[in-house]
């Protein structure tokens, strides 16, 4: 079928909505009619490192359209959160661990179907699809059931998009894997949405002490409104000296100066949590970690399952405990470039395409 998407033509140039064609669904696929998309760091990552041209997003969401006939629990109509895709047949997935699957690359970034098929085309040329088993910046996207999460028609589509990862990953990272406690001194490091996600998850679980780190300022008031009980500028203060005897760090900015700085900072026996991509090689001092018994642990998805974690933040954002919409700001589709530049000077914490 003919849709329109947001083609990446390289690594270099702007999206540009084209027309462009999707595969039909398979027995063991979904259709879905896309509402809302986020936009993430990691779309740009993949964008920046592109060979040719791509449809990117994997914070989709939006209504079933077509069910295939061995898909079940899912019907036409029902409303969608698009998260990544896992085989549910691994030793990792059958351990509760889809984050880790041990097919993950094949079915997240291949560009196409796991078997090497493509999902979309322009001209009869193959391009890259199947991004998180979505490529949700298009006005339909073909998924699978392991990958959509249905949730309540009364959820805005706009806002719990970027449930699928980025919202995800910051608030998985506190939840699922420091688990900070009343009594601790929990850093997060660069307050974009996967931090300020993890500001709220560490106030929705009574952290008492909840520091954000980030130089501009309209997200460090932002953070202290989540419930961050200190913010920092750390072009104006000694980021070191001020957070030294933490106990649960996580690194959002994949800089390895700041990576290094948390690990210091770390009192013995802390831990710090890495998210961000494209950090590469850093250097760590191995004996201040060793001496330490201090733990430092990478996370993919906040180490979520998205079938009962989504649920989970869905319900916290019912209670108040995870006011997402706060971070949140719509663009028409079209619109998609100036949400990339508002996103990347910080003008935007979260920006959100709408179909």
């Amino acid at each position: 079928m003919k849709i329109t998407a947001a083609l990446s033509g390289s690594a270099q140039s702007p999206f540009t909505l084209e027309e462009v064609d999707l595969d039909a669904p398979r027995a063991d696929e979904i259709l879905v009619r896309i509402h809302a998309t986020g936009v993430c760091h990691t779309d740009l990552t993949f964008k920046a490192q592109s060979r040719g041209p791509a449809v990117f997003g994997h914070e989709g969401a939006g209504v079933v359209e077509q069910v295939g006939a061995e898909v079940s629990g899912i019907r036409p109509g029902d409303h969608v959160v698009l998260s990544y895709r896992s085989c549910g047949g691994c030793r990792k997935c059958l351990a509760g661990e889809p984050a880790y699957c041990s097919r993950m690359v094949k079915l997240n970034m291949s560009g196409g179907r796991a078997d090497g098929s493509p999902t979309l085309s322009q001209n009869d040329t193959r391009l890259f699809g199947g991004f998180f088993g979505q490529s949700s910046f298009a006005r339909y996207a073909l998924v699978a059931a392991d990958n959509a999460v249905v949730v309540d028609p009364s959820v805005d589509l706009a806002v719990a998009a970027p449930l699928g990862c980025g919202f995800q990953t910051g608030a998985g990272a506190v939840l699922n894997v420091l688990t900070p406690q009343t009594d601790s001194q929990f850093v997060v490091f660069g307050a974009g949405g996967v931090g300020l996600a993890a500001v709220m998850a560490a106030a929705s679980a009574g952290v008492g002490s909840i520091i954000a780190v980030d130089p501009v300022a309209a997200r460090r008031t932002k953070a202290a409104e989540l419930g961050a009980t200190r913010t920092i500028d750390p072009t104006a203060e000694d980021v070191a000296a001020a957070v030294r005897g933490t106990t649960h760090a996580l690194d959002t900015t994949a800089n390895t100066e700041v990576i290094d700085t948390a690990i210091g900072a770390l009192r013995p026996r802390g831990t710090l949590v890495l998210v961000g991509l494209g950090a590469g090689r850093g250097t760590i001092d191995l004996d201040d970690v060793m001496l330490g018994g201090k733990v430092i642990c990478g996370c993919i998805e906040g180490d979520a399952d998205p079938h009962t974690f989504i649920p989970q933040l869905l319900d916290l954002h019912r209670q108040g405990r995870f006011p997402m919409e706060s971070l949140v700001r719509t663009y028409p589709a079209p619109d998609i470039n100036q949400a990339v530049a508002d996103s990347r000077s910080g003008a935007t914490i979260k920006p959100v395409l709408l179909w």
